[in-house]
């Protein structure tokens, strides 16, 4: 009787999942090379082809796409036995600060598969600014922050990525005419500040057409047809698209940080961190 084996299958599960196999092998703790071998072992059992390479990309096939969520249903089932076997040796709760565009993009994902493996800790996540959630008289109000710092400011916080700040638009709106329509967050948010900061150094003309301290309000008015924006790259919503346009400036660099400042449960904070810094870097 044929046998399939757990550890392949969730080698194919974190390249679908990752986006590729070297992610996929730097998440495992595995060189690309093995990820390709353990990859081909399972098409060769199954005798089908998994993966379609698109330029430099692994593409799932329609094969792959039918077997990813059974894939999924066997892990769950095989974690499900050892957790429920095994108490969650965290408990607690965590108060957790993080800008709005991460919370929207990263954060669900995250959160899901850290409640999944520690449910005993009980998340309390408030987003905002990255000036609000680090200023003096907020910040005690956490346990771990994450936060965007500008390069060339020193920060007692861990950088765990410098990011590209890009601009991004929707496909089906694209820049028109030689005025840029922006679309962003209030005062006091560090990619507002850059955009008008560059804008201010050439001479094409730029206006505000829209304010809004949430990302969900920001992607509504983008694909309406509002305006551009610019966001960190490993923040990028699925549904918009980085922009290269000859009216729009470069945007620099991003710094993004974690503040781990639990004295009360610093092992939690600690494996909350763990978790940001792998996705963060699976992202870039």
């Amino acid at each position: 009787m044929k046998q399939l084996s757990l550890d392949t299958l969730r080698t194919f599960v974190s390249v679908i999942e990752l986006g590729g196999y070297a992610k996929a092998g730097d998440f495992l703790g595995r060189s690309q090379p093995a990820i390709s071998l353990q990859i081909k072992k399972l098409e060769s059992q199954l005798d089908r082809k998994l993966f379609t390479k698109v330029g430099q990309r692994h593409v799932p096939s329609t094969d792959g796409n039918w077997l990813y969520p059974k894939a999924k249903e066997i892990l769950e089932l095989n974690d499900n036995i050892f957790r429920s076997l095994t108490p969650a040796p965290l408990s607690g709760r965590l108060r957790l600060g993080i800008p709005n565009e991460f919370a929207s993009t990263l954060l669900p994902g995250l959160i899901g598969e850290f409640s999944k493996r520690y449910p005993d800790v009980s998340l309390e996540v408030t987003s905002a600014l990255s000036r609000d959630l680090l200023h003096p008289s907020q910040r005690d109000h956490f346990d771990l922050i994450l936060a965007l710092v500008n390069p060339q400011e020193e920060t007692e916080g861990e950088v765990v990525l410098e990011d590209d700040v890009v601009w991004v638009g929707d496909n089906a709106h694209p820049l028109v005419g030689n005025n840029i329509p922006l679309v962003l967050a209030p005062d006091g948010c560090m990619y507002r500040s850059r955009v008008i900061e560059q804008l201010k150094q050439q001479t094409f003309a730029w206006k505000i057409t829209y304010t809004n301290a949430d990302l969900g309000g920001l992607v509504a008015a983008i694909q309406q047809g509002l305006g551009v924006t610019a966001l960190a790259k490993s923040s990028l919503p699925a549904n918009l698209t980085p922009l290269n346009h000859p009216h729009l400036p470069k945007l620099g660099k991003v710094n993004i940080c974690l503040f781990n400042q639990d004295t009360q449960h610093p092992v939690i904070s600690k494996t909350l961190a763990e978790f940001f810094k792998v996705r963060l870097k699976n992202s870039a």
